[in-house]
This record gives structure tokens, sequence and C-alpha cells, in this order.
């Protein structure tokens, strides 16, 4: 046995049953190894698909996702996803070859320092130089992934260390993640109080209760509460879409309700949000009369962006266990859900097929075993306003790296990783041509991913910034001459359709629906299409444009 059986049969032991990746020569070691073991590899056809596919399946199935490379350009290559997961704390581990130590620093066929170059963008980075270190370093680099506040992790492993003996030396079993500490009883109290005393307060969820496993709690929180709620992209399906108290997302493209609401309010309970610009709007006006109740596993969160007046640091679950207590004034809870009925997500009316429309049309027949992704643009932020999502593992997007080519290896990410789901990829034209390469991968395994490919033949978000603040001095932005999307799938062996006209929708969301295998729905929109609403840059969230007279 040399070290890269013995890294296989470490895997197994981290409970991996899936990892994607592509090989190469410094990686062949490992790749050899995979023969006969139970790990099942799935092909991509780019190793960014690869670290992208790791993250999809990760949040998907709340377990660890594995990508594999080999050195230089096939490590390169997977710094995007790894950036991407960091960005939204999602545990992927990666598996990288490298040059021989022998000619480690020499600038060898196919070096880069990917140790190094990953390290702004990972919890932590491993370079193996000795075989006896390889069981502790894979069973820690599980541990570090999942431990705490999630991220991704990277294992560097030379060629020569891969061909080592290993005889003797066994894989460790999984070494349980740190529980998180209780946040201090002091300033529960604290935050109860400023609970009680609040007239009109909001919940502000963010991806961090999904990660605390804190879904249950919060909801309870709610219930117990009567408090309006408000998410953030990553914190959609948090709270059940279904209900009342839920105001939307709120932020750029977020609901008039919830970001009235938010700027109203007396008090924000932070719950696993980081205070992110494309959340806040011009920060100094944020929530300006509002104290602030923070809530997260990271410290380093606290204060960063917003000063808090009550600092809850460590499990959220203990958090919203201690915070239950009746406080929302029903005059309050009336005025935001009133907002709420007022101003409904604006879709058009004027058009052959609105993407907004489509999408809210299909979430009426959603269910629980259906996962969206997305790709990044303005069907990004179409799902997260017209789509209900009852869990947030059903909702896979990119949000902090906004990283488009995201939605396709996501999906097959979380199709793989839970084969009894539907799963349903929503991609614009220009994110689309990023991975397109997948539906290889799709046809391969014979993955029945679901693809709504909206086409506005354009760079929708970006041409709408240039519209609206460069004095329509478009630049770079005309995708005019795309492919016949329908074609492309087909000639990958995927059937598709083409939808152009509004009463071809109704039958096209029953056909992505009910299709037993894969399908592309090529889904043509006015080139004009403009997602609102909007807060403008350095504006507040209470200045919204909803496209009516901007």
């Amino acid at each position: 046995m040399n070290a890269a059986d013995l890294l296989v049969r470490a895997l197994e032991h981290q409970g991996v049953d899936v990892l994607f990746g592509y090989p190469g020569g410094a990686i062949l070691p490992f790749y050899d190894a995979l023969v006969g073991s139970r790990l099942r590899h799935i092909l991509v056809r780019h190793e960014q698909a690869a670290a992208l596919a790791a993250d999809g399946y990760a949040r998907a199935t709340g377990r660890v996702g594995v990508c594999v490379a080999t050195s230089g350009p096939g490590a390169t290559n997977l710094v995007t996803g790894l950036a991407n997961a960091a960005l939204d704390s999602v545990p992927v581990v990666a598996v990288t070859g490298q040059v021989p130590t022998t000619v480690l620093g020499t600038d060898a066929f196919q070096e880069v320092d990917i140790f190094g170059l990953t390290m702004p963008i990972v919890k932590h980075s491993f370079l193996v130089r000795n075989v006896a270190d390889l069981p502790a370093v894979v069973a820690e680099a599980f541990r570090i992934a999942k431990s705490g506040r999630p991220g991704p992790v990277l294992i560097d492993v030379p060629k020569d260390v891969a061909n080592t003996d290993a005889s003797g030396l066994e894989p460790l079993g999984p070494i349980r993640a740190a529980v998180p500490p209780s946040p201090n009883h002091a300033a529960l109290e604290r935050a109860g109080e400023l609970l009680r005393k609040a007239e009109r307060p909001i919940a502000y969820v963010g991806g961090g209760v999904a990660m605390a496993g804190a879904i249950e709690e919060l909801r309870a929180f709610i219930a117990a509460t009567g408090i309006p709620v408000v998410t953030t992209l990553k914190g959609i399906g948090a709270v059940d879409g279904s209900e009342p108290l839920l105001l939307g997302m709120l932020g750029m493209h977020g609901s008039r309700a919830a970001n009235l609401a938010v700027q109203r309010s007396d008090l924000l309970v932070c719950l696993g949000a980081r205070f992110d610009d494309r959340a806040t709007g011009k920060l100094d006006g944020f929530a300006p009369n509002a104290r602030v109740i923070h809530a997260d596993v990271d410290a380093a969160e606290i204060d960063k962006l917003r000063r808090s007046d009550v600092a809850l640091v460590g499990d959220l679950r203990v958090a919203l266990r201690g915070l239950n207590a009746s406080c929302a004034r029903a005059d309050w809870r009336a005025t935001c859900l009133a907002d709420k009925e007022r101003e409904p997500m604006p879709e058009s009316s004027n058009v052959a097929v609105d993407g907004p429309r489509f999408l809210r049309k299909l979430s009426e027949l959603l269910d629980e075993r259906t996962i969206v992704t997305c790709d990044v643009g303005q069907h990004q932020m179409w799902v997260a306003q017209h789509v209900s999502f009852r869990r947030p593992e059903l909702h896979l997007s990119s949000g902090g790296l906004g990283s488009m080519g995201y939605g396709l290896p996501a999906a097959i990410g979380a199709q793989l990783g839970r084969p009894d789901a539907r799963v349903i990829a929503v991609s614009g034209d220009g994110s689309f041509l990023m991975n397109v390469q997948e539906l290889a991968t799709i046809k391969r395994y014979s993955l029945p991913v679901k693809i709504v490919l909206f086409d506005n033949q354009a760079l929708g978000l970006v041409r709408q910034w240039q519209e609206l603040f460069h004095a329509e001095r478009y630049s770079e932005i005309d995708l005019s001459d795309n492919p016949d999307f329908v074609r492309v799938a087909e000639a990958f062996g995927m059937p598709a359709i083409r939808v152009d006209h509004d009463e071809q929708v109704p039958q096209a969301i029953r056909r992505v629906l009910d299709e037993p295998g894969p399908l592309l729905a090529h889904v043509i929109l006015d080139h004009r299409t403009m997602c609102w609403p909007l807060v403008p840059p350095n504006k507040t969230n209470a200045e919204m444009l909803n496209g009516e007279g901007r």
C-alpha cells in the first residue's frame, strides 16, 4: 500500500461516497488507487466544475464535498470554486496533486504554489511532505471544514509522497466537530430586555442559521415572539416561504416591504448574518434608528461592519432558545404585513414571456423534494424574489462571490448527493456558457437535472446598470450571437424545448416538472428585461427604484 492508497482509504473512513475531479500527471497515483475503491468518482469536464459541484453537494446534503485536481492548471482551476465555498461558508475538501518534493520551488512542469495561492480563501492548507502525517491530515481537514463556521480546506500531495510506501499506517475515523460554546448568559439577559422593550423589532436572518442547524429553533422563536422577519440571499428557506411574518429578502434587490421594515425598525435581531453590503445598501444609513442584537458563531463578524448593542457569540440554537419571549407589537406587525400586501414583487405585462411570472408559476408547483440552483444575474434575483422555499438546502445560490457558472455544476453535485430529489438549475445565457461543457457530465451519468435557461441575449444585470447609471453607454454586454441553445443541448444528448410565448409557459413548466430524465427549457426574454426593485449605489434601502418612472 502506498500513500495514494492510504489517501483513498482515509477518504472512505471520513464517510466520503462521491467526489468530483479531473486527472493529470501529478495526481495519477491517487487515480490509480481509486480503481476498485468504494468511492464514486465523477469525471467533470473542467476543474472549476469539480469544486462547484462539491459545493452544491455539500449544500444539498449537509456533508463535506470533495474535489480533486492535478497540479498547476488543474489546481488553479479549483480556485474560483474554493473562493465561492469560502465566502458562503461551505464545507469542501480539495485534494490536489503536486510536483515531487525534490523539485518543489524550481518552476517544474505544472508547478504552482497552490498552498500559498489559496491561503486567503481556505480555512486551512496542508502540504503533505511525510506519508506518516497523511492519516491525521485527512481527519483534521474534514474536522476543520465542518467545525464552527464551515469552509474549504486544501490538501496538497506531492507525487513522490503519494508513491511512498505506507505499509503499517491506518486511516483515522472522523473527528467530531467541536460543539460551539453557548452565548454568555448575561448577554442573553440583556438581549431579552431589549426585545421586551422594542416597539418595532425585526429578525434579520442569514445563512448562519442553517449552518448551525438552528432552523427549528428559529421557527419556534418567530412563533413565540410574533416578530416580522427578513432574510439575506443565503438565509432564504430558513423561514418557510409560506410564513405570514416573512417579509422577504432585504437589500439591493429585496422586497420593498422587507427594506422599509428594516429601515423603520428600532431593534434588529441579526441571526447568522454579516451586514453584507448587498443587504445593507449605504451602510451608515442602514436601519438608522435600530439597536442591534448580533448572534453569530464567528466572533470576527461581531462589530465588523455595524456596532452591536448585545453580542451573542456561539451556538445559535442556544441563543434562539434563550430569546423566546413575546415581544412584537400588534400594530407593528400589522404595518409590516400591510406593506407586504400592498407592494408585491413586480412583474412585466408587456412582454411575450416574463421571467418573474414564469418562476412564480413554477414555484406554485414545487414540493419539498425540489432543489433549485442558480447562476448569477437577473435570474438569480428573480428566483430569490419569486420562488418560495420551505428549507434552505433547497435553494443553492452563489452569494458572497457571485460566481457566474455556478448553477449547472452545483445542480450536478446536488443531484448526486440527493438522487431522490428533483433538481432544477435556473441559468442565464451569459452564465450558462461559462460551464456549458458540464452537459457532458449530465449525459455520462444519466442525471435527471432540469435546466431553465433565460435568454435575453445580453449580460442582463450589467446592461441594466449601464442603462440606469452609465447614461445608456452599453459596453460589451451584447450576446445577440448566442448559439441555438436547443440544438446545443440536443448535441449533448439532452432533450430541449423552446419557450417564446406566454401561452407556452404552463406546458413548459409541466414538462420541466414531469420529464423523467434531463431537460433544457430555453426561455426567450426581451433584451430590455429589467430586475426590479433595485437600490441604487450609495443609496439607503429606503430609496428603491421600482421601474415605474424609476
